[in-house]
């Protein structure tokens, strides 16, 4: 039977949920759901129609309740938006998926990874290979969980750009050894930089808020 495994010893637990693995993810990385979560991540930046491509659509600042730019205006035009264009220029989300495919060929002791054609069409590329070696990498990549969390980030980023939806609201909650760790609703987990005790996610958005210590 699959079910985590209950023993004195300290079994290995997801490098992305921390959440302990089933009997039969024993030896991998993270955990398949969080391998899959991190697919469908992946697959939501690419194509005509993903997140990557629709942030052209928010490269310029809204002027009005129409959106639209009034023309024929002789005032210079207005700047493009920061945000999506930091996410959408080289250096990137297109680069930052680019250098974790260059890692993952070091790993494998591949040649480099060779890039064609215009971001959008390197980001469909990179995005491809990430996906086929995504088992290898679940399985045996050692920082497979700061990927998954770059990637997460990532995809949140341009569907807040996309949408116009806020930065999530980060809240301090207090450790019991005195520390304090800065999270967000969606927070995957976290790490107590006072004691080093990793928190699940549902684990660290049990924990108190911290309370500032009066002057």
């Amino acid at each position: 039977m699959n079910h985590p495994v209950e023993d004195s010893y300290q079994w290995p637990s997801c490098a992305t949920c921390t959440r302990q693995l089933w009997e039969g993810e024993l030896g991998r990385q993270t955990c398949r759901v969080c391998q899959g979560r991190t697919d469908e991540d992946l697959v939501s930046l690419a194509g005509p129609n993903g997140l990557y491509a629709t942030l052209a659509a928010t490269l310029e600042p809204r002027t009005g309740t129409d959106n639209a730019r009034v023309s024929g205006s002789r005032s210079a035009p207005l700047p493009l938006r920061l945000e999506p264009l930091s996410l959408s220029a080289r250096g990137g989300v297109v680069t930052v998926l680019q250098t974790w495919l260059v890692d993952w060929h070091e790993q494998l002791g591949w040649t480099h990874p060779r890039w064609n054609g215009g971001l959008q069409q390197q980001l469909d590329q990179v995005v491809h290979a990430l996906r086929i070696n995504l088992e290898w990498a679940a399985s045996e990549h050692p920082a497979f969980g700061d990927f998954s969390a770059e990637v997460a980030a990532l995809v949140r980023s341009c569907q807040r750009q996309v949408t116009g939806e806020k930065p999530e609201r980060r809240i301090a909650v207090a450790c019991p050894c005195g520390g304090t760790l800065r999270v967000t609703i969606s927070t995957p987990g976290a790490r107590c930089g006072g004691c080093g005790t990793q928190y699940a996610r549902a684990d660290v958005l049990e924990l108190p808020l911290a309370i500032r210590n009066a002057a």
